[in-house]
C-alpha cells in the first residue's frame, strides 16, 4: 500500500507540475488575444475587464490593411520583410553550416578548433560585433537592405547551425561514405546522395531553428535598419509602442500575428523537430 500511494503522489505531482508550467505558458499568451480584442474602454478600466465586453477584431483588420501610407501598410511590409530575411538568413546558414559541419565531424584534428573560434564568437554579445559590422555596410552602402541584414544575421545562424549538425553528422557512420567513394562517388554525390539524406532531419531542425532565431531577432534589425525596406517585425512592433499614448490591444494584435508563424511550426513540424534533436544524442 505504501508503494501505491507514494507512486499515486509521484503521479500527482507530476501532473501538478506540468498543469503548473502549461498555465505559466500559456497564461500571457491567452490575455494578448484577449487585449488584442478588448476595446480600449475595457484595458483601460479600474477593476481591469479580463474578458471583453464586445469582441474587437478592428484591429487586427488595421494590421493587415495594405493601403498606402497607413500602418497596416508599414506592418505587412515588415511582415514581408521578416519573411525574407528569416528565410534568407536560414538557406545560408545551412549553406555554410553544412560544409563545415561535415568536415569538423570527418576530420577533427585538422578542422575541430574552427568550430570552437566561431562557437566562441556565437556567445559574444552582439553589441560587441556592432561597431565593425555597421562601418562596413556603411563603407559598401548596404545599410538598410534585408540581404544585408540577412547576411548580418549568419554572425548568429551559421555558428548554431554548424554545432548542430556537426552532432548529426557524427551519427553518419563514415564506412557508408567510404563505400561510396569505393564505387567510384565524388564528394559532391556523396554528399547528395548519401550523407544528407541520412542527416536530413537534422538538417530540417537546424534549418527551422535558423528561421526562428532570426524571426524573432531585434537588436540588430533595429541598428541597421531605417524605414520599411528593409524594417522586420519586431522592430514594427517596437515602433508600435513607442508613442506617448500607445494602442495595447494594437500591440497584443502585432504580437499574435508575430507569433504565428513560430507555433505553425512548432505544432506541424514539431515530429521533424523532435527527430532532428534526438538523432544526433544516440550514435548507432
Amino acid at each position: 500500500m505504501s508503494r501505491r500511494r507514494q507512486r499515486l503522489v509521484n503521479s500527482w505531482l507530476i501532473h501538478a507540475a506540468a498543469l503548473l508550467l502549461t498555465v505559466l505558458i500559456l497564461a500571457p499568451v491567452i490575455w494578448m488575444g484577449l487585449m488584442s480584442v478588448s476595446s480600449t474602454n475595457d484595458l483601460t478600466t479600474v477593476p481591469l475587464h479580463w474578458i471583453p465586453a464586445e469582441w474587437d477584431f478592428s484591429r487586427y483588420v488595421k494590421l493587415l490593411t495594405i493601403a498606402e501610407n497607413t500602418t497596416g501598410a508599414a506592418f505587412t511590409a515588415s511582415l514581408r520583410n521578416s519573411m525574407v530575411v528569416a528565410g534568407l538568413g536560414a538557406i545560408l546558414a545551412l549553406v555554410i553550416g553544412i560544409p563545415a559541419a561535415w568536415a569538423v565531424s570527418r576530420m577533427p584534428r585538422r578542422f575541430s578548433w574552427m568550430l570552437h573560434v566561431s562557437v566562441a564568437t556565437y556567445m559574444l554579445p552582439p553589441v560587441a560585433l556592432v561597431v565593425p559590422m555597421y562601418f562596413a555596410l556603411s563603407g559598401m552602402g548596404a545599410l538598410n537592405s534585408v540581404f544585408s541584414l540577412a547576411l548580418i544575421y549568419l554572425s548568429i545562424l551559421a555558428p548554431f547551425t554548424a554545432w548542430l549538425l556537426k552532432s548529426n553528422f557524427d551519427n553518419v557512420p563514415f564506412e557508408i561514405e567510404q563505400a561510396a567513394m569505393m564505387d567510384g562517388a565524388n564528394l559532391w554525390q556523396i554528399m547528395r546522395n548519401v550523407t544528407l539524406p541520412l542527416a536530413a532531419p537534422g538538417l530540417t531542425t537546424a534549418g527551422l531553428f535558423a528561421f526562428l532565431l532570426a524571426w524573432d531577432e531585434f537588436f540588430y534589425a533595429l541598428l541597421f535598419t531605417s524605414d520599411q525596406r528593409a524594417k522586420t517585425l519586431t522592430v514594427a512592433i517596437a515602433d508600435l509602442a513607442g508613442g506617448r499614448i500607445a494602442d495595447y490591444g494594437l500591440i497584443a494584435a502585432a504580437g499574435i500575428i508575430a507569433a504565428l508563424p513560430p507555433v505553425i511550426i512548432g505544432f506541424g513540424l514539431q515530429k521533424a523537430l523532435i527527430s532532428g534533436l534526438t538523432t544526433g544524442g544516440v550514435k548507432g
